[in-house]
This record gives C-alpha cells, sequence and structure tokens, in this order.
C-alpha cells in the first residue's frame, strides 16, 4: 500500500508532440519576456525624464543663487 503512495506516475508523450509542445512554450516565453522588457523601458523613461527635469530645476535655482548673490555684489 505504501509503495503505491510513493510511486511516480510515468506519461509517455511522444517526441513530436513534445517538441511542439516545447516550441509553444519557446515563443509564449519569448512573448512575455519582449513585454517585460518594453515595461522596464518606458519606466526607465519615465524615471530619466523626472530625474532630467530635478536635475535641471536644482541647476536653475543655483543659477539663480548665483545671480542674486553676484548682483548685490556687483552692484
Amino acid at each position: 500500500m505504501s509503495d503505491e503512495k510513493n510511486a511516480i506516475p510515468i506519461a509517455v508523450v511522444d517526441t513530436d508532440d513534445y517538441e511542439q509542445v516545447m516550441k509553444k512554450l519557446d515563443r509564449i516565453d519569448e512573448k512575455v519576456e519582449f513585454f517585460n522588457s518594453e515595461v522596464a523601458q518606458r519606466i526607465g523613461k519615465k524615471m530619466g525624464r523626472d530625474i532630467g527635469i530635478l536635475y535641471g530645476a536644482v541647476i536653475g535655482i543655483i543659477i539663480f543663487l548665483l545671480y542674486i548673490s553676484l548682483s548685490s555684489i556687483i552692484y
């Protein structure tokens, strides 16, 4: 009785069917990888834009502060 519970089921599959299923799975895997890479690229573009805006704002504030401090010294 315990041998029947611990027995590993065996499945016999035709090699052509197996290869077809594997090809379908490979195509599905490629589509999923492509979709994930597109999503990651979009997120990267959004983050790059946000970081660029922040750098631009910081540089603009620094230039403005330098202008204010230098204009008070010159005039």
